[in-house]
């Protein structure tokens, strides 16, 4: 969209993998998914393990279609894991990640992209930005400031941003990145929309159809 040069990114994107990576040793944090949950059943979940083992455990992702992603210190997710089968959710998982994404327990990290984003320039998103950790539009750059700090921490609101993208007449998405999970959920949240995804130069040459399609639409909305 524009607010951030490609060498402020790169940037960025380093010391926040970094730091993310640094905020919690190996092995003490998790992350789960419950497939089959709604978001108000993962809370739930996440409240009593917190309850029964001393931790954090939070909802990291809704990620709509059923599946709520929950992130904390391991033991607490485990717990989480055998709530969920008491409670009859489908299926609850460990996921395999190097550390408890979207969560309490990355506030270290968080200071750390306050600090590097402190120095960054920002410009005004040409298109307005819809934020995950708010679901909602922003062009400002101080309030993208902000948000890019409280999502290192918060919970990734998938289903709304695309909820709110679809209500407001968006059909056309493009899924940028390794993998095509966030247009399978897509499919699951807006059904009437249509995705593609562009992970490698193999999926360009669709890209570029798709494109001649969705032109009348990009520029709109993104998501960051």
């Amino acid at each position: 969209a524009g607010s951030f040069s490609i060498a402020d990114t790169a940037r960025l994107l380093r010391i926040r993998g970094n730091a993310m990576q640094k905020a919690v040793a190996p092995g003490e944090g998790a992350m789960a998914a419950l497939l089959g949950a709604d978001l108000d059943q993962a809370r739930e979940i996440a409240g009593l393990a917190q309850k029964a083992v001393s931790g954090v455990c939070e909802v990291a992702n809704d990620n709509g279609g059923g599946q709520v992603v929950l992130s904390g210190t391991k033991a607490t997710i485990e717990r989480a894991i055998d709530i969920s089968k008491e409670k009859g959710i489908k299926r609850a998982v460990l996921l395999p990640v190097s550390a408890p994404f979207h969560c309490a327990l990355m506030e270290p990290a968080a200071h750390a992209m306050a600090d590097a984003l402190s120095k960054t320039a920002i410009n005004t998103p040409r298109p307005p930005v819809v934020a995950n950790v708010t679901a909602a539009p922003v062009t400002d750059p101080e309030t993208i400031r902000e948000l890019l700090v409280q999502q290192v921490t918060g919970s990734v609101r998938w289903r709304e941003c695309v909820s709110f993208m679809a209500e407001r007449g968006v059909r056309q998405f493009i899924e940028c990145g390794s993998g095509k999970v966030l247009t399978g959920l897509l499919k699951r949240i807006a059904p009437e929309a249509r995705g593609v995804s562009v992970g490698s130069p193999a999926d360009l040459e669709a890209y570029h159809a798709f494109l001649g399609e969705a032109r009348h639409v990009l520029g709109v909305e993104h998501v960051m």
